[in-house]
């Protein structure tokens, strides 16, 4: 199994908060979608061996939804000439609100886009502003509605809390709402400053407030309770389903299963080692044009290997094995990690059964801090 994620790199304007890669200039769009194709040619020897049949295809960014229908058809035509789909390949289009007017979500039921990811935030106008989203409150209703009347139902919607406009209140209003709508997936992260980025020069000047980590843990708490009381599984610390509506896609990635990205910032992962492209359109677009891939490559220690199954497996509702660390690192890796996760489970931060240790719901809180004490030192 295998995954393609295409990084489209085009936006209406820039969301105050936001670090990814994106020009909000769309003068060489139809450009851009013929070099992501051939990319997807000079990408195909990616994957090792020929059973690496393509079970998800994402389309993220940026906002995808500013593709055409024919953009997005021609973009998994070129995967299908280069790599085998899986015929339940799961396809997912993120895309803003104000983009999902009738007639574009009509054109795409002729794609195989079978799985959409609206990027909500929040349903009030005044937090729209302050984030400089692209879209309006209403249209953030109206999106849902009109993808729902289509006949999708594997839907998943962000939200974002922990920001200085948003109350407790507010924050279950947002909640409320979709869970309203039946959204069988929530994604929903606690607002980051990220250098470089709008948000961090106004706190910087003290135009905005600092974001508030006891206000962030606080409207975690109830964003767990308010989804696990309506029968969403916490199956990743940003990310509740209803059973049967995981995302494949993002499961994947957390699984280490491996995945090539398509576009500039676009990361691959082949399990050994790590290439992301060039953040510059222009430089990416020149070199696709000369045949070759604009990337730097990170070829993966073992302990690079081991670290990274500990950040993303702990994150799960699967879990770290503690068998798997057996059989891919070595018996000595194992008695080191049950070692040092004695003080996290005595804390009731995690819950070890069998061989398998999980985040508890207090431990959940305290994620990034737990793998980082968990990581193996280099030439242990």
């Amino acid at each position: 199994m295998a995954g393609i994620y295409f990084h489209i790199p085009f936006c209406k304007q820039a969301c105050h908060y936001c670090d990814f890669h994106f020009s909000t200039s769309l003068k060489y769009r139809d450009d851009m979608v013929a070099i992501l194709s051939r990319e997807v040619a000079l990408q195909s020897g990616y994957f090792a061996g020929p059973d690496a049949s393509i079970e998800t295809i994402y389309f993220g960014g940026g906002t995808p939804s500013l593709l055409g229908a024919s953009d997005i058809d021609r973009l998994i035509g070129a995967v299908a000439d280069h790599f085998a789909i899986r015929p339940d390949a799961e396809v997912t289009i993120e895309a803003n609100p104000d983009d999902l007017d009738n007639m574009y979500v009509q054109t795409l039921r002729a794609t195989p886009i079978n799985r959409f990811s609206i990027g909500i935030q929040s349903f009030f106008e005044e937090d729209l502003r302050w984030m400089n989203r692209a879209h309006t409150a209403g249209e953030a209703q109206g999106a849902i509605k009109r993808v729902q009347d289509a006949g999708y139902a594997n839907i998943t919607a962000d939200l974002i809390y922990g920001y200085p406009l948003l109350t407790d209140a507010k924050w279950q209003s947002n909640i409320n709402h979709l869970l309203n709508f039946g959204i069988p997936h929530i994604s929903a992260y606690g607002m980051t400053v990220e250098p470089r980025t709008a948000l961090a020069a106004f706190i910087s000047k003290g135009k905005q407030l600092p974001m508030d980590e006891a206000q962030a843990a606080t409207q975690f708490e109830l964003l767990m309770d308010a989804l696990v009381a309506a029968g969403f599984i916490h199956y990743e610390i940003s990310n509740f389903a209803r059973p049967g509506n995981y995302a494949r896609h993002n499961s994947n990635y957390w699984k280490g299963v491996p995945y090539v990205g398509i576009g500039p910032s676009a990361h691959s992962f082949d399990g050994r080692s790590r290439q992301w492209n060039v953040r510059n359109n222009a430089h990416y677009m020149k070199a696709i044009e000369e045949g070759e891939i604009p990337c730097e490559t990170e070829q993966l220690s073992a302990t690079d290997q081991l670290n990274e199954y500990i950040m993303t497996a702990l994150r799960t509702v699967w879990g770290l094995d503690l068998d798997v660390v057996e059989s891919r690192f070595g018996g000595r890796y194992r008695s080191m990690l049950g070692v040092a996760l004695q003080p996290f489970e005595s804390r009731g931060d995690v819950s070890l059964v069998g061989s398998v240790a999980t985040l508890t719901r207090k431990g959940k809180l305290f994620a990034d801090h737990i793998a980082s004490e968990l990581f193996v030192e280099h030439g242990t």
